[in-house]
């Protein structure tokens, strides 16, 4: 059996507010997955997550379209906020390719990500921008993250700390699934590792954390919608709770992680019923 000393993620399930946010999130899971339109529809749930969880993080990011309008849409590449769902999209599609390679080699994954995110600006000669994609920043390279202002690591600290995330994935962890994602999600925004699209990659791995964890393997509970409807000033009200270090800031932030999936098992759920009316 794990130690704290050798299983630190296993501590932050003590920290406040956090077991209760584990047991209310492994319930709400459990309920829509018990839903009976689950045993028949299960695909078209997961498809619809991954929808409304791009749209969520998008509007995290500075890009809150209309959930229709992001159906509806076909060109991505108008704009800075087309450009941004048109990344969220990508991503909500990659994540579920990556599962299997996350335990393994995480800081693939998270290149990969960024690579998915970038898009076309990840193909050389593409505005002169692909060198940055695809891995860490470099000392004097600038960040472009809307949402978040808090002091930057040095690229020195970023590597390091990537790296010691990368171990704790890649030994495991006795943590329950949520402590896990919300430290992979905060250490990404905290680290912005890269020079783009941060957040929305910070999200994403959350979602592979969550689902690759076996608490959502069918991923149809989207955080993304949960931490677009709390609203930025909640997010970055946690975030700063997480930036702070301390066990109540720690366990603030887990547990506005909790909330943040149990609305999107919220959104799934009413994605079903909806689609149970229509079949009734």
């Amino acid at each position: 059996m794990s130690t704290h000393a050798s299983d630190p993620l296993a501590a932050l399930g003590s920290l406040p507010g956090v077991a209760e946010a584990v047991d209310s999130v492994r319930k709400a899971v459990d309920r829509v997955y018990g839903h009976r339109v689950m045993r028949r529809r299960s695909n078209e749930i997961s498809s619809e997550a991954a929808l409304r969880g791009a749209r969520g993080s998008a509007a995290l990011s500075g890009a809150d379209w209309a959930l229709e309008e992001v159906r509806r849409r076909t060109d991505f590449s108008a704009d800075a906020e087309a450009r941004t769902v048109g990344a969220a999209l990508r991503l909500g599609a990659e994540a579920g390719q990556l599962l299997s390679i996350w335990r393994q080699s995480p800081l693939r994954v998270l290149a990969r990500l960024h690579l998915v995110a970038a898009g076309d600006a990840g193909v050389p000669g593409a505005a002169g921008v692909a060198d940055s994609v695809g891995r860490p920043r470099l000392d004097g390279e600038p960040v472009d993250e809307p949402l978040i202002d808090a002091p930057l690591p040095t690229p020195a600290e970023v590597a390091g700390r990537l790296d010691g995330l990368a171990e704790l994935i890649v030994a495991g962890s006795e943590a329950p699934a949520l402590v896990t994602a919300a430290v992979v999600h905060g250490e990404l925004l905290a680290l912005r590792p890269f020079t783009s699209y941060n957040g929305l990659v910070a999200r994403a791995a959350e979602r592979i954390a969550l689902v690759g964890s076996g608490l959502d393997p069918k991923a149809i509970c989207p955080a993304e919608v949960g931490h677009a409807e709390q609203g930025r000033a909640a997010y970055l009200a946690a975030f700063e709770g997480y930036l702070s270090g301390t066990p109540e800031g720690v366990g603030a932030w887990i547990a506005h992680c909790g909330r943040s999936v149990e609305l999107g098992v919220r959104e799934s759920t009413a994605v079903c019923e909806a689609l149970q009316r229509g079949a009734a």
